[in-house]
């Protein structure tokens, strides 16, 4: 097995655990909160706990993704897996809902293995198979994503909420004990400088291309997470309340993350042979449309089909703009560049369902479906005429320093 495959494997894996370990609090955090004293308000303090990791996280990626770009990409990997480690044996021990929400916030702080593991593959892999590595990380994330609250729900329901902590602490302490003795940072050229953030941020300004893919990761963030608070909802809705209401939303609600395990890899080839734009454009399609179509369906086994379709598209989506970060920038940017992606995802994610929320309560929960489609369809209007636009620009400039150098043979 070749170096880049180890690493890809590694990641693939740490990644899966580290989204895991993020989403298996999710099942039991509001029912953690009276065990801390909240016997009221509940709802905000759930709502403010789950969304200050989102905000911290904006805050300070760009940041964490400079020193990436000074020190290495595996350096910043292993800091964020033992910091989050900590974090979450710590959480085992809150005694009242200001330290986890102090805690929470931490997280999202000292958080960066996941961006910091896709710049070091999209950095290491051979440019041939950029698209495949890509889409296998983001498979990691969608896997984790869909075992992460089942996971936590059977712990927490075996060993209780604080062991599981304890449990989500040790796996992420071992995915960063394999990064550290296997993973190899063989493609690494240090930036001269560790720049401040508003350089940072000036200098991603001055990148048409990477500055239209932070535009479209966080509106298509923003657009799918609209959708996060209602799904639950909707689905009581259409099978009526009952006691096995929990476990089919869980279940409808994982379908597009099962889509994405599946297909992904798929769209990555593709996008090998032939370019990331078509695969953006075809997902962004598939992601509108398929949100549209699941509004006649009040049919939860139609519905779930629809749910899934809409997944095996979408999935297309977020390894095509990672890839377009990888296309676009310097290696020696690219830490900082993918710390800049995930602040756009993560303000997107913070957002999204506030949004998503206001509208379903206002006009009804269809009506969020109908947002998230026109959305996605707007996206796809803003990425085809920028990529197309950045396309040409970056042809010109290529054919330019062509005739420069013949020029300077001549």
């Amino acid at each position: 097995m070749e170096q880049w495959q180890k690493n890809l494997w590694i990641l693939w894996f740490g990644a899966l655990v580290t989204s895991a370990s993020f989403s298996m609090v999710v099942p039991f955090l509001p029912l953690f909160l009276p065990q801390l004293g909240v016997h009221r308000h509940a709802e905000f303090w759930s709502g403010a706990i789950y969304s200050v990791t989102f905000l911290t996280g904006a805050l300070v990626s760009p940041y964490w993704g400079s020193l990436a770009d000074k020190y290495g990409r595996k350096p910043m990997i292993l800091r964020a897996g033992f910091s989050l480690c900590g974090v979450y044996l710590l959480t085992a021990l809150v005694q009242n809902p200001y330290e986890l929400l102090l805690l929470r916030a931490l997280q999202g702080l000292l958080a960066g293995y996941i961006p910091g593991a896709i710049a070091l593959v999209g950095t290491n892999t051979p440019q041939e198979r950029v698209g495949y590595a890509l889409s296998m990380m983001s498979t990691a994330t969608a896997a984790g994503g869909i075992l992460g609250p089942l996971v936590g729900g059977l712990i927490s329901r075996l060993v209780g909420y604080r062991l599981s902590f304890v449990t989500a602490g040790c796996l992420v302490f071992l995915s960063a004990l394999l990064v550290l003795f296997w993973v190899r940072e063989d493609k690494f050229v240090p930036s001269a400088t560790r720049s401040r953030i508003w350089t940072t941020m000036r200098e991603a300004a001055s990148n048409r291309t990477l500055r239209l893919v932070l535009f479209l990761t966080a509106l298509t963030s923003f657009s799918v997470m609209t959708i996060e608070p209602v799904l639950p909802l909707y689905i009581a809705q259409v099978t009526g309340q009952g006691p096995n209401t929990a476990l089919i939303a869980g279940i409808v609600f994982s379908l597009s993350g099962i889509a994405s395990v599946l297909f992904a890899p798929r769209w990555g080839k593709w996008a090998d042979r032939t370019g990331f734009r078509k695969v953006l454009l075809i997902g962004l399609i598939g992601g509108g449309i398929g949100n549209l179509l699941q509004i006649p369906f009040h049919n939860v086994y139609a519905f779930a089909t629809m749910r899934f379709l809409y997944g095996v598209f979408f999935c297309a989506v977020f390894p095509a703009l990672n890839g377009f970060v990888v296309q676009s920038t310097d290696a020696t940017f690219r830490g900082r560049a993918f710390g800049l992606s995930q602040t756009a995802n993560q303000v997107g994610n913070m957002v999204g369902p506030v949004v998503g929320g206001a509208i379903g309560g206002a006009l009804g929960i269809h009506s969020v479906f109908a947002v998230t489609g026109v959305l996605l369809l707007c996206t796809l209007s803003v990425g085809w005429r920028g990529l197309n636009s950045a396309a040409r620009v970056s042809s010109v400039r290529r054919a330019a320093a062509g005739r420069g150098d013949a020029g300077h043979s001549a």
